[in-house]
């Protein structure tokens, strides 16, 4: 694993812990809704997935290492 993706993948760790910290959690409030879904639920699992999906991108096959 090359250094770059090491620490891209480290600055995602810490925006996961940030983003998961309960300060920012906290934010939203209980009440809140968008649509039928509570705000607080809709926050999480978009971060999540967005999480994911980066955590996809840097870890993916690189285009470079095709014959």
């Amino acid at each position: 694993m090359g250094k770059d993706r090491l620490y891209k993948l480290s600055g995602l760790f810490i925006l996961a812990l940030f983003l998961f910290n309960f300060p920012i959690v906290g934010l939203l409030g209980k009440g809140q809704l968008a649509g039928d879904i509570p705000l607080s639920y809709l926050f999480l699992f978009l971060a999540w997935g967005i999480l994911i999906f980066l955590t996809m991108r840097i870890v993916g096959p690189d285009d470079s290492t095709k014959p």
